[in-house]
C-alpha cells in the first residue's frame, strides 16, 4: 500500500496489527501488573504470516513499549518443524488456560483470520457504538466466502454503509483502481469501508502456513474459525472483559493519548525497489 497506493494514506486505518498490541500491552500492561521488568520479557509471536517478521521494525512505533515490542516472530509451519524436530507429541499435550490478563479473546478476534472478517468484526462493534444496539444478524454473510472482491451494504440507523473486501493481491488492485477513478472524476465514493488482506483466503493462506494449501483446505480452515465464533460466549471484540479492563484501568477509552501511543502507527510513501 506505502509503494503502489500512498495517495490513500490519509484513508488507512492507524490501528497497529494485533501481532503488534498485543506486544506493546504485554510490555507495559502486564509488565505493570505482573510486577516484570519488561526488558527481561522476550516476546514471541506465531503467525501464518511471512510479513509479520518485517513487521517487527518496521517503524519506530513498534518499539512504543521502549523496548522491541515483539521479539521474534515464528511462522506456524516454521513452529510446527521445530515440534518434530524436537520429538515433542503436540496432539497429546495437556490443555491449560491461558495466561490472563489479555489472555482471552472473541469471536470477533478468532474470524479476523479469515477473509471478511475483520470488516465483519469492527461492524458488529461499529453498529453498537453508532446505535446503542446489536445488530440483530451479527453474522454478515455478504462479506464471507472465497470470492476475489465481495460488496455489501449495511443499514445503520437508516444510513447505508457501502462495504468490500478483497483478498489477493490483483483483487485489492481492482477495488482500489475503481475507488481512485471514482474520486478523480467528482463522483461520490463506492464503498465508504474497505478491508483488504493480502494472501488468498486470509491469513489462513498466509506464506508461513503449511505447503501444498489450496482452496478446499482454505475453506475447512475458514470453517473451523467461523465454527470457534459461533461457540463462543462473547463474540463481539467491545465485550470482551479484558479488553474492557484493560482500557479501564491503563488505556482509559479508545483514542486517549496512550491507546493512540501504544496502538496506532504511521504510513509513508516507500519507492519501488527497483530490479
Amino acid at each position: 500500500m506505502e509503494k503502489r497506493h500512498w495517495d490513500f494514506i490519509d484513508n488507512f486505518s492507524t490501528a497497529k496489527s494485533p501481532q503488534q498490541m498485543l506486544g506493546a500491552l504485554a510490555k507495559t500492561y502486564y509488565a505493570q501488573k505482573a510486577g516484570l521488568d519488561p526488558a527481561k520479557l522476550f516476546m514471541v509471536s506465531i503467525m501464518p504470516c511471512t510479513a509479520k517478521k518485517y513487521e517487527l521494525s518496521r517503524t519506530e512505533e513498534m518499539r512504543a513499549s521502549g523496548q522491541p515490542d515483539v521479539d521474534v516472530v515464528l511462522t506456524t509451519r516454521e513452529l510446527a518443524r521445530m515440534l518434530k524436530q524436537s520429538g515433542i507429541d503436540f496432539l497429546n499435550l495437556a490443555d491449560a488456560e491461558s495466561d490472563s490478563i489479555l489472555g482471552d479473546y472473541s469471536g470477533a478476534g478468532t474470524i479476523f483470520g479469515a477473509t471478511g472478517g475483520v470488516m465483519e468484526a469492527a461492524v458488529r462493534t461499529a453498529y453498537t457504538y453508532a446505535t446503542g444496539n446489536k445488530l440483530d444478524r451479527i453474522e454478515l454473510e455478504s462479506v464471507r466466502g472465497l470470492q476475489g472482491v465481495k460488496e455489501g451494504e449495511i443499514d445503520i440507523a437508516g444510513t447505508k454503509v457501502r462495504v468490500a473486501v478483497a483478498h489477493g493481491l490483483a483483487h485489492v488492485e481492482q477495488v482500489l483502481d475503481r475507488v481512485r477513478a471514482a474520486r478523480d472524476a467528482g463522483q461520490e465514493t463506492p464503498y465508504h469501508f474497505i478491508e483488504v488482506m493480502a494472501c488468498p483466503g486470509g491469513c489462513i493462506g498466509g506464506g508461513g502456513q503449511p505447503y501444498g494449501v489450496d482452496n478446499e483446505r482454505r475453506l475447512k480452515r475458514i470453517a473451523g474459525l467461523y465454527q470457534d465464533d459461533r461457540d463462543k460466549a462473547i463474540r463481539c471484540s467491545h465485550e470482551n472483559p479484558e479488553v474492557i479492563q484493560v482500557y479501564k484501568e491503563f488505556l482509559g477509552k479508545p483514542l486517549s493519548g496512550r491507546a493512540h501511543e501504544l496502538l496506532h502507527t504511521r504510513y509513508t510513501a516507500r519507492p519501488l525497489y527497483k530490479r
